[in-house]
């Protein structure tokens, strides 16, 4: 079994430590479960790695190191090296079974057996992170069919175009040989089979970029002497005596290379960290480099072995792990050399094997061997389904128009037509009592004219606060949620400093949940911080996943927020209330095996970008579809009563207690509105204001898993498939009757069975079922063969 491992290590530093995220998932599959630790800071490692790349950096290594800094002292022994090596390599194990690391290798360790095939990729853009011997973790090393590659935090995948050819095609650049042996290196090219090497010795830079350009290749090679800049930003591979250049100075050449086809670039060199990292910028899919400099016997016989594993069958990372293990014989007299090797690796491709670029070759000349058949003319194909029966040749368009739809569909042309049909079935929800286990208070216009101005900031003072709060605790509510920003600390000074005091240590209270914004990447906005006195696990997001139209259909459960944001919280204001509420109940949020989340027996499958009516959306975080509840009006989702009422002393106590209490404005003037579903009299989109919007979501999430009250869910695309199938064969069936009035008639009877079957799968199950799609297909197939049979009856009369 093939799995595929990405370790993600966010923006962080050895002083301070590194965010880290593992996906584990089937090789070209969505991961099936992510989960997040932590690297604790970590300069005894940085500095163990100095003083070993101090000790064989003052080696005498021979060959095709030129370059390198000389040594200031006397040359280090292989046993110096070595011992240098062990104390990396130890301090290195530790730095990973930190405790805050430990949820992460106990999760490996559960999700993956000694016997998987695994690519483990280490994402990161910390350079110094990249340098280090990650083949020595000693996870990796219990995994004989594992291998390690580095990869860029921002990639894609670019479109290759192929190109005819019976053999793997390789450019092999032979650079600046002075003091190395790179006639090795072209003897064990030369040895390949089902290949063609195009060897370009010491070439002038106008001579490799047209090479380059005139036609495509699978494999780039280099050989020669190289060397990356200390930032690891960049690097100069020497291609004659003369001559080093960038790959930005290639730019245009490697970048038309990547698009017709390359797939694997070997730098058979020194120093080639920061040629990949330049390069992985083209996108291209693989590369292989060596960390540190490279003995010339090193780099030879790491080519040779390589090269026998990849063509004999063997993937490309057990070809490189088999190669670089075997460099473990050469340490005797080049210590660390098994350390060398490395994978670059764009995380959107996937590895070509050796077969595999002959199979991609083999396709297009394939086409051009054995050509199909010449197109028959029309008059021909006409007379062809005279063979088949009418039922056969109604199901073959039936396939096709269903195909044709899906098409259209998974492309996009539909998502507009079908939410608006979504809320239109949404309209005819039967009304539900209101959720009683929340109450909200709301702060309307009235009330914010009701406070001084000068202890306003925004909608509530901390004075109305305290005074609130005041109310509230003395009926033991079970959590309190404030959908009001608050990026300012309690300022508990005054003739009220004693009560305002008390609200300062209220909102260091574990029943006190606050809001905050997450920022923005794509506007560049930082977001809204929280309150000072509100700790990162007592907080709340308010961001909101908006359809195109701005209406809010899905609702945003969790997101990973950028490590620049302003708000650090994880999980929505909902999500949070909900979650405490739920826990004094003795329901703990869990996750299932793929990564699910579940509440009680509920389970919050999480939308992807293809989910029902919805066609490449951004599936950013955890969103589900958002269940309104309704009764007469979304808006009167739960009791509510206004804080001018509360502050009267007209809060009745069976209302707060061990209840959700909920603060938030609907005053006009804060423009806190979003759009939903539902329409208004005149038919225009229903906005309500943020607080509700709160209780809509905290409302969904507690019945689910309290009472049971479904999640709205959407069929599998294959369900979904054989639902529009199944009405382009009775379209298809009614265009065989070929009588256009009861066909219409009969079509519109169809429609309205659709319309009544969509309707009540939603509103029984909570099932979204297509509408739109099936309609299509029906109309389609049915039309397409109705004129196809009337013209072969035509056709069949002239004859």
């Amino acid at each position: 079994m093939e799995k595929l491992v990405i370790l993600k290590l966010g923006s962080g530093s050895f002083e301070q430590g590194f965010p880290v995220t593992l996906q584990i998932g089937e090789e070209a599959a969505r991961p099936m479960l992510e989960i997040t630790g932590d690297l604790p800071p970590g300069l005894e490692v940085v500095q163990d790695y100095q003083q070993w790349q101090t000790i064989y950096y003052s080696m005498d290594l021979r060959g095709r190191p030129i370059g390198v800094r000389k040594p200031t002292r006397k040359v280090a022994t292989v046993a110096e090296c070595q011992k240098a090596a062990d104390q990396l390599r130890v301090r290195f194990n530790q730095w990973l079974q930190a405790e805050s690391f430990r949820p992460i290798r106990e999760k490996w360790l559960e999700k993956l057996q000694p016997d998987h095939r695994i690519r483990v990729i280490i994402q990161t853009k910390d350079y110094q992170v990249q340098k280090l011997p990650w083949h020595v973790w000693d996870l990796v090393e219990r995994y004989s069919q594992a291998e390690i590659a580095l990869a860029a935090p921002t990639y894609e995948q670019i479109p290759a175009i192929r190109h005819n050819s019976t053999t793997v095609r390789i450019l092999a650049i032979l650079g600046n040989s002075q003091n190395i042996d790179t006639q090795a290196d072209r003897m064990a090219l030369e040895q390949l089979t089902n290949a063609r090497v195009n060897f370009l010795v010491e070439p002038r830079s106008e001579d490799l970029s047209d090479r380059l350009w005139e036609q495509p290749w699978d494999i780039l090679f280099f050989a020669g002497h190289s060397y990356s800049d200390p930032t690891g930003e960049t690097g100069l591979m020497s291609i004659n005596p003369n001559e080093s250049l960038t790959i930005s100075q290639l730019k245009y050449a490697l970048s038309k290379a990547v698009g017709r086809g390359l797939k694997l670039a070997i730098f058979n060199s020194c120093n080639g960290l920061g040629l990949a990292r330049e390069f992985a910028s083209l996108q291209i899919p693989q590369l292989i480099v060596m960390r540190e400099p490279v003995p010339d016997r090193v780099a030879q016989t790491f080519l040779k072995y390589f090269l026998e594993a990849f063509s004999r069958g063997e993937s490309l990372y057990l070809a490189v792990r088999e190669a670089r293990e075997r460099l473990q014989g050469l340490e005797t007299q080049f210590p660390c050399a098994s350390w060398l090797p490395v994978i670059f690796q764009n995380p959107a491709e996937i590895p070509s094997s050796w077969n595999g670029l002959l199979e991609n070759t083999h396709d297009a000349l394939t086409n051009t061997i054995n050509p199909s058949p010449p197109k028959l003319q029309p008059q021909a194909r006409l007379k062809a389904p005279a063979l088949l029966t009418s039922l056969t040749f109604a199901s073959l368009i039936s396939i096709g128009i269903s195909a044709l739809v899906l098409g259209v569909r998974h492309l996009g042309f539909l998502q507009s037509w079908e939410l608006q049909a979504f809320d239109h079935l949404r309209q005819y929800q039967p009304d539900e009592p209101p959720d009683s286990r929340i109450l909200i208070v709301t702060v309307t216009e009235a009330d914010v004219q009701a406070q001084p101005q000068e202890q306003r900031r925004g909608s509530l003072s901390d004075l109305a606060l305290a005074k609130l709060l005041d109310k509230l605790e003395a009926y033991q509510p079970r959590v309190i949620g404030l959908d009001i920003y608050r990026d300012y600390p309690v300022q508990d000074k005054g003739q009220d400093k004693e009560l305002l005091q008390k609200l300062a240590k209220w909102m260091h209270h574990d029943r006190f949940i606050a809001v905050c914004q997450v920022s923005n990447p794509i506007t560049k906005e930082r977001g809204i911080a929280p309150p000072e006195e509100v700790s990162s696990n007592r907080l709340g997001f308010s961001d909101l996943a908006l359809d195109p139209d701005n209406v809010v259909r899905r609702h945003l459960l969790a997101l990973d927020p950028p490590p620049d944001s302003s708000c650090p919280a994880t999980y929505a204001l909902s999500t949070q209330l909900a979650i405490h509420y739920l826990a004094k109940q003795g329901i703990e949020l869990k996750f299932t095996d793929d990564g699910k989340w579940k509440l009680g027996k509920t389970v919050f499958k999480p939308l992807e970008a293809h989910t029902g009516g919805y066609q490449d959306i951004d599936a950013w975080g955890h969103q589900i579809l958002l269940n309104y509840r309704s009764h007469r009006s979304i808006t009167e989702i739960a009791p509510q009563i206004t804080l001018g009422e509360v502050l009267a002393g007209k809060l009745n106590a069976e209302a707060v207690k061990d209840r959700i209490v909920l603060i938030g404005t609907t005053a006009a003037s804060f423009k806190d509105f979003s759009l939903t579903p539902y329409k208004t009299d005149q038919g225009e989109a229903q906005s309500i204001s943020g607080v509700i919007l709160q209780a809509q979501a905290i409302s969904q999430i507690i019945s689910a898993a309290l009472d049971g009250r479904p999640l709205l869910w959407v069929l599998p695309y294959w369900g979904e498939g054989i639902w529009i199938l199944l009405w382009a064969i009775v379209g298809s069936l009614l265009g065989l009757l070929r009588q256009p009035k009861f066909c219409g008639l009969t079509a519109i009877v169809t429609i309205i069975t659709i319309y009544i079957s969509c309707l009540g799968l939603l509103i029984g199950f909570g099932c979204w079922i297509p509408f739109i799609p099936p309609v299509l297909a029906l109309l389609g197939s049915g039309g397409s063969t109705f004129i196809v049979i009337k013209l072969l009856v035509r056709n069949k009369k002239n004859d």
